[in-house]
């Protein structure tokens, strides 16, 4: 092999200084040098350019429809890609709460602001593309997620496209993914969540709109259990935080989008949920959602609708409780005023009401705001301020307020742009009185004030 890669070079050296012994004494040491080099560079360009021509080859670029179910665009990048969800950094907490939280909220993980009331963890994918002879585009894809303790298997799934040939865009899938599960950025809520295994069809188009459904099943999870074996230093039953197998909780999902209503986007969904024998008889429910979205994009910004109706379940049909009856509803968006300065924003109701055991009933109330001024490509400060009340049928409300400041560095103008480093102080206020009056303690205010830094990045 290195002989081969070495006799183009030398050829071109030896013809050179081979082209006349008596031409060639006539002509100054510089001279010949320099007639060497030029022939040692003409011969690695054209290497080079064979090279280049082989690895194109490669890449498997489709330039020419060769069927009618095949479009010129669809192409196969070459190897395989990575990509992810991460963020990462330390807090340091210096009053009562190291996340500002109301007690009793159950619209998103950070329903009072994001902004500096997060922890650490990231999803991280590979993704192989592969090429059929009739044309087909398939690919599989493995994630592996980090929030806790363990490592888990979130996606395990092939799919294939441009294997219909009435419905070229038309993605056929099976296994394990990220399912049905659209979320709002700002208090990281996902107002859906069908995670789990099955298979199912996407962007299937019926007369210019696009159909998704799918059959998927919640995963078998493992709950992890103290054991008194001196030999497993972790004492834990198992590992992981997901298993193999369906746990017994089934949906029918179905989502219908790319709908134009004149200025307005709509999306509507619609899901059924199900057990199988895996669940005792008497635990077995059935569930149903639906939810829409109307949004609006413009120059200076978009604003979206969301509403979600529930019955015997909240955000999703695998966890069903009788008589449940749950109703969520927010307004958002983000306002460009310039390049420079813009906000984003968000108002949400949430109604969770079990005719059952109204013991627990009650309503969300949330508001956040997040002006955002960048300096220059780089730097950027931000303000989030939140404010969130959970109001209970019985026994009084919660609710509480939050402020961050972050100063920034991104890799670009804009707050889509990640990768980003955060440096930033958060400060909050807590009063839990109606958990205070049903436990029957009288600390019910918390304070918190943080200072944290953090990179966060979307790849």
């Amino acid at each position: 092999m290195k002989l081969n890669k070495k006799l183009p070079v030398a050829l071109a050296v030896m013809a050179a200084l081979c082209s006349g012994n008596v031409v060639a004494q006539e002509f100054t040491q510089e001279q010949i040098d320099a007639i060497v080099a030029k022939a040692v560079d003409k011969a690695l360009a054209e290497r080079q350019a064979k090279m280049d021509a082989a690895i194109a080859k490669k890449a498997d670029v489709i330039t020419e429809p060769q069927s009618t179910a095949q479009t010129p665009d669809m192409a196969i990048p070459f190897g395989v890609k990575f990509t992810g969800y991460a963020r990462y950094g330390a807090q340091f907490q210096s009053g009562d709460q190291k996340f500002v939280g109301v007690d009793g909220s159950y619209n998103g993980s950070s329903a009072i602001g994001r902004l500096g009331n997060e922890g650490n963890g990231g999803e991280f994918q590979l993704s192989k593309a592969f090429k059929g002879s009739n044309g087909a585009i398939w690919d599989i894809n493995v994630m592996i997620d980090h929030w806790g303790d363990e490592v888990n298997l979130k996606k395990a799934y092939a799919g294939v496209t441009n294997i219909l040939e009435s419905n070229p865009n038309a993605y056929i899938w099976a296994g394990r993914d990220f399912h049905q599960r659209p979320q709002q950025g700002i208090n990281d809520y996902f107002w859906m969540n069908h995670d789990g295994q099955g298979a199912g069809i996407k962007n299937f188009d019926i007369g210019g709109v696009q159909f998704d459904v799918a059959t998927v099943a919640a995963v078998e999870s493992c709950s992890p259990e103290v054991m008194n074996d001196e030999g497993n230093p972790s004492r834990i039953t198992c590992t992981g935080g997901a298993g193999t197998g369906d746990k017994g909780n089934y949906a029918v999902t179905s989502k219908v989008h790319g709908i134009k209503a004149g200025p307005i986007d709509v999306e509507l969904y619609a899901n059924y949920g199900f057990d199988s024998k895996a669940v005792d008889s008497d635990e077995r429910l059935k569930a149903w959602q639906g939810g829409v979205v109307l949004s609006h994009t413009g120059d200076s910004g978009v604003n979206k609708v969301i509403a979600r109706y529930s019955d015997n379940s909240d955000n999703s049909v695998y966890n069903k409780t009788d008589e449940l009856t749950a109703i969520y509803a927010s307004f958002e968006g983000n306002y460009k005023f310039t390049q420079q300065a813009q906000v984003e924003y968000l108002l949400a109701y949430h109604d969770y009401s079990n005719d059952a055991n109204n013991i627990d009933d009650r309503r969300n109330y949330n508001a956040i705001v997040r002006p955002m001024y960048w300096w220059n490509q780089v730097h950027s400060t931000w303000l989030e301020l939140g404010w969130q009340k959970v109001d209970f049928d019985q026994g009084g409300d919660n609710h509480g307020w939050k402020a961050t400041l972050s100063q920034n560095i991104s890799i670009d103008m804009g707050p889509e742009f990640r990768p980003m480093l955060r440096f930033y102080v958060t400060g909050g206020k807590v009063d839990n009185e109606r958990t205070a009056r049903i436990n029957n303690t009288d600390d019910e205010t918390l304070d918190s004030f943080n200072v944290g830094a953090m990179w966060e990045a979307w790849f």
